[in-house]
């Protein structure tokens, strides 16, 4: 069934195609607004009465026969019909930061650009900063987003793939029933980004081939003497290796390693031998440590032996509690109460509840005021929850100076502070790093969110150097977060090794805007895994009573 986030799309799309065809703006804002109560609602619109879904917040009668049309059909017709007299590029264009529907509407009218290609090059002749609306930074930016799209697309972040892998693999185990077939690949070493979803088959090409010839929904965009590329309706596209039976093992792990790993692995391997038991058996022969997939990158990590350390890595049932997350007070879709309760649910001891901070207006951030109230409710909430415990805590923008949101006598209210960056994010690396080590230094800092402010596939990062943020938040024991939010994985599991190595405890931190967002903390610790995270390196990891007591003496060693 259709959920609320698609039929957001659906009305979010309408409204921008509108404004880009300079059609009804009354209509399009309400379509808009439509599409920001839909996203927000806490029950899905499929479970209500028809006659019920007029009456909800932003859906007038006419939204609500579109919405009704959508549950009934999966398709609106209205949209389909503006789609149909849009080029391709122009929609194509929404995906480029820096120009909305109003600039793809000169772009498209005036300047008679029709796909995101020609834009590029209209911007490197200088032409965009000669029209309304576009001067030269904007210029500028919209060349760095197109060339960011460019080199991303076609990539999915993990957890996107990570949905539909399983349903791929058992459609490609009915095609070839009776054969050997596992994922390997990119996927299999957890990377945050996926540009194709590999599989092993104990097939040759030709029979392979003949099996993909009768289905319509794998189109061969390459082929080689290994392997079939494949695009699909899946929304990936999916790499077909093929091994014969007694050599599966030893092509499994040639698959599933990075380039550089295997190149270490294949001068060890004694030709000799055509066959192995197991993986383990695989690695054993060669007289070198085993190796899970997740480590399979840096070569270098079969020198250290981490076979030792590997039943230490990280789990995700060893998450503690929920460090980071939002509510309705702020611009999350659950009370306070709706999220803890899920917690409890799910076997977790604690939630930090984390509301963005009064300069966040576009997410109805905090004032004083509603600092006070929502303090006096968590208050309350403790004692109906108890022993589960909600602490007091806040999602602080760090402002251009580097100072946090508030003075130090409402900043001393909560349990923790985390600190992050939410505005101007195109700054220079010496900007950055003003800003973020003034704010390190800040002794009401608990936590450095999501360091580098990246989407994956969407933004990059402004720069700056890790090693100096590091080194300053072991100076200043203040944490670093490792913001799981799947679109952005930040920081860097590169990063962390070096954090590790200066006493720098990390945050796995789902970011949770509602109820579901707590499990992203899965796509914090799969990633963290690469890392050899460990609990003991880990906050979220602390038990209740490790992690008041971590508050307690943070607090006392920054005298606050």
């Amino acid at each position: 069934m259709i959920d609320n986030y698609q039929i957001a799309d659906y009305f979010s799309l309408l409204s921008k195609l509108m404004d880009i065809h300079g059609e009804n703006s009354f209509k399009s804002k309400s379509y808009s607004s439509a599409a920001f109560s839909i996203e927000k609602l806490s029950v899905q619109l499929s479970t209500l009465p028809v006659d019920k879904i007029a009456s909800l917040p932003a859906i007038g009668s006419s939204t609500a026969q579109k919405i009704i049309e959508i549950l009934s059909t999966e398709k609106l017709s209205s949209l389909e019909e503006i789609i149909a007299k849009t080029p391709h590029g122009i929609i194509e264009m929404l995906k480029i930061k820096g120009i909305g529907p109003k600039k793809i509407n000169t772009i498209w009218k005036e300047m008679e650009i029709e796909t995101i290609g020609e834009l590029l090059y209209a911007c490197k002749e200088n032409r965009l900063k000669l029209y309304k609306g576009f001067g030269e930074k904007t210029q500028q930016n919209v060349i760095d987003s197109i060339e960011f799209y460019f080199k991303n697309k076609g990539s999915l972040l993990y957890a996107q793939v990570k949905l539909i892998s399983d349903d791929l693999y058992s459609f490609l185990l009915k095609l070839f029933p009776g054969n050997k077939i596992e994922i390997t690949g990119a996927f299999k070493r957890q990377l945050e980004i996926i540009n194709e979803l590999e599989f092993l088959i104990d097939l040759e090409i030709q029979d392979i081939k003949s099996v993909l010839g009768h289905v319509e929904d794998f189109n061969i965009k390459e082929e080689t003497e290994n392997y079939i590329l494949l695009s699909t309706l899946f929304g990936v596209n999916v790499k077909l290796y093929s091994t014969p039976l007694n050599s599966y093992i030893e092509n499994g792990i040639k698959y599933t390693s990075s380039p550089e790993f295997w190149d270490v692995i294949s001068k060890k391997t004694d030709q000799n031998l055509t066959s192995y038991n197991s993986e383990n058996d695989y690695f054993e022969k060669l007289g070198l440590p085993y190796t899970p997939p997740f480590l399979r990158e840096n070569p270098a990590i079969l020198e250290n032996h981490v076979n030792n350390k590997l039943n230490e890595v990280i789990q995700p049932d060893e998450i503690k509690g929920i460090i980071h997350s939002h509510s309705n007070w702020s611009d999350g879709s659950n009370t306070i109460e709706e999220m803890a309760k899920a917690c409890i649910q799910k076997g977790l001891e604690y939630l930090v509840m984390s509301d963005h901070s009064k300069s966040a207006f576009y997410a109805q951030g905090l004032s004083v005021e509603k600092i006070r109230a929502q303090h006096n409710y968590i208050d309350e909430l403790n004692e109906k929850l108890a022993p589960f415990k909600i602490f007091k805590s806040i999602e602080s923008d760090i402002l251009n100076d580097g100072k946090l949101d508030y003075e130090d006598k409402v900043l001393s209210s909560f349990d923790l502070v985390i600190a992050s960056v939410h505005s101007n994010l195109k700054m220079t690396e010496e900007k950055a790093m003003s800003r973020l080590l003034n704010a390190i230094h800040n002794p009401y800092t608990t936590i450095l969110g999501h360091m580098t402010g990246r989407l994956l596939l969407s933004r990059p990062g402004y720069p700056v150097n890790h090693k100096e943020i590091i080194d300053a938040c072991a100076l200043n024991k203040v944490v670093i977060e490792l913001n799981a939010h799947p679109s952005r994985l930040d920081i860097d599991w590169r990063q962390i090794n070096y954090a590790i190595d200066k006493g720098v405890l990390i945050s796995i931190n789902p970011d949770a805007h509602q109820i579901e967002g707590i499990d992203d903390t899965n796509y914090g610790v799969w990633v963290a895994q690469k890392a050899m995270v460990t609990k003991a390196n880990n906050l979220s990891s602390f038990s209740l009573a490790e992690f008041e007591n971590y508050i307690k003496e943070i607090r006392k060693f920054k005298g606050v």
